[in-house]
């Protein structure tokens, strides 16, 4: 009787236990659906260009016009027509291009080079003008101009303890000064075209707030990753910014109060981010074959709306601003085994040298 009771109650319990993960079941929150992606961007042209075995860096729209100016190092500063899709000319005395300043209020462009010179040329007429040597310990990364005073900053590449600015006139390409942080590796500075200038100190993870006149340094802020670009936004008074390494993320920063407002993560090794601002959209393009496309929901909200898949290596690119489409270049590749040390080496193969254009959607 005792076995059957026990039978009995043993049943009971179970029938219990199941009508209650039934009923709580029936109560749960259902899990959210995955809905399908939109088509983001999808690329409608691809131009392949003659090319030998170099890497390449910045990729730049001159400002209003379809002509990309793209810096491939041993093949020089290439103009591409981006409403022909085609070359335009590759700069004479151009070879070791890394990184382009594009001025047309001033009929000029500069390229900072991978010597440590700075090239300088007419924009309109593309009539090289001087080749000057600036840095004598390594190579130039890229240049800015500040518009509250009215100059350009050009910055070393990465060095063994220090990263130097080279001031200039931007009217005649003067040199105005030399200033240097005691920082390994600094990316172009934001302006926000009323005396400030925000630099990026890359290895170090921090934005630095500077005297747009004196570069005297008035505050620093501990971003938490590598970050490597960073944009004024004057629509929302804020700083866009965006990291490499491996934290990867685009972020915002506000700089009235020195905090980082909102964070998505991105693609690994980024290397060009561009603000969409009619799409309200942020896009970085990254070495591993992504291009990480955010939406921005107001000042201090951003949303990941999704990765559009590229090709490994497809770092660079740029957003022409009368269209909305990205142009993205790359080229095919081998790499080694790895080394003792770690490290492999990439060749490039051959008239491989690609230009993309990806328009949205």
């Amino acid at each position: 009787m005792k076995v059957i009771c026990s039978l009995i109650i043993a049943s009971a319990l179970a029938a219990g236990t199941a009508h209650a993960q039934t009923a709580a079941s029936a109560t749960a929150p259902a899990p959210a659906a995955v809905t399908t992606p939109e088509l983001l961007y999808t690329m409608e042209q691809s131009v392949t260009l003659p090319s030998t075995d170099t890497d390449w860096d910045y990729v730049k729209f001159a400002p209003g016009t379809p002509y990309l100016f793209m810096a491939r190092l041993a093949d020089g500063l290439t103009v591409f027509d981006a409403d022909a899709n085609r070359a335009v000319t590759t700069l004479p005395n151009s070879k070791g291009a890394n990184g382009p300043l594009l001025l047309p209020q001033y009929d000029r462009g500069y390229v900072a080079m991978d010597d440590g010179s700075l090239l300088s040329f007419a924009l309109k007429s593309l009539k090289v003008i001087a080749r000057t040597q600036l840095a004598k310990d390594g190579g130039l990364n890229s240049g800015m101009l500040d518009v509250a005073t009215g100059r350009i900053h050009f910055i070393t590449g990465t060095r063994a303890a220090e990263s130097t600015w080279f001031t200039l006139d931007p009217t005649t390409g003067t040199l105005l000064g030399t200033t240097r942080f005691p920082f390994r590796k600094m990316d172009d500075p934001a302006t926000d075209g009323k005396g400030t200038l925000y630099a990026p100190a890359r290895l170090d993870g921090i934005v630095l707030k500077l005297d747009a006149r004196t570069l005297k340094e008035q505050a620093r802020w501990d971003v938490g990753c590598n970050v490597s670009k960073l944009k004024w936004q004057a629509s929302t008074a804020r700083l866009i910014g965006a990291c490499t390494g491996d934290k990867p993320a685009v972020f915002v920063l506000d700089p009235a109060t020195g905090k980082v407002t909102a964070r998505v993560t991105i693609g690994g090794g980024l290397d060009a981010l561009v603000i969409d601002d009619a799409r309200q959209r942020i896009v970085s393009s990254n070495y591993d074959g992504s291009m990480s496309v955010v939406r921005q929901d107001g000042p201090d909200a951003l949303t990941l709306l999704g990765t559009v898949r590229t090709q490994f290596g497809a770092r660079m690119m740029d957003m022409d601003h009368r269209t909305g489409r990205l142009l993205l270049v790359n080229a095919d590749s081998t790499e080694s085994p790895a080394g003792p040390n770690g490290k492999s080496v990439t060749r490039y193969h051959p008239d491989s040298f690609r230009v993309e254009t990806w328009t949205p959607r």
